[in-house]
């Protein structure tokens, strides 16, 4: 294990004992948690955002999109723990699709 200096403003450092305390635990082993946390909280956001952007493009390139409607039924019937069929895309007509290209590329869409 590495060592890392960190320097705390006073009333921050302060909060952390306070907290540290009242878990139980050292501040270092709070700030430890606290920081692997953080990093994992990130890191999800970071794999979200990556997602979101492959769909995003496939969607520009494709012209195919879910309707919300078509998704939360989806979403509903598995949370009831039933058999579901994904919904079947549907397909933008060629002027939406013309359209939603040239916004990408404007970096307006």
């Amino acid at each position: 294990m590495s060592t890392t200096t960190l320097r705390l403003p006073d009333e921050l450092r302060a909060r952390l004992a306070r907290l540290a305390e009242a878990q139980g635990t050292t501040s270092h082993a709070l700030m430890v948690e606290m920081l692997a946390e953080s990093a994992q909280q990130r890191e999800a956001r970071a794999a979200f955002e990556a997602e979101a952007e492959r769909r995003w493009r496939k969607m520009v390139r494709t012209g195919e999109y879910l309707e919300l409607d078509d998704l939360r039924g989806y979403a509903q019937a598995l949370a009831r723990g039933e058999q579901a069929t994904a919904p079947t895309p549907r397909r933008m007509s060629k002027e939406e699709h013309a359209a939603l290209k040239a916004a990408a590329r404007r970096g307006t869409a």
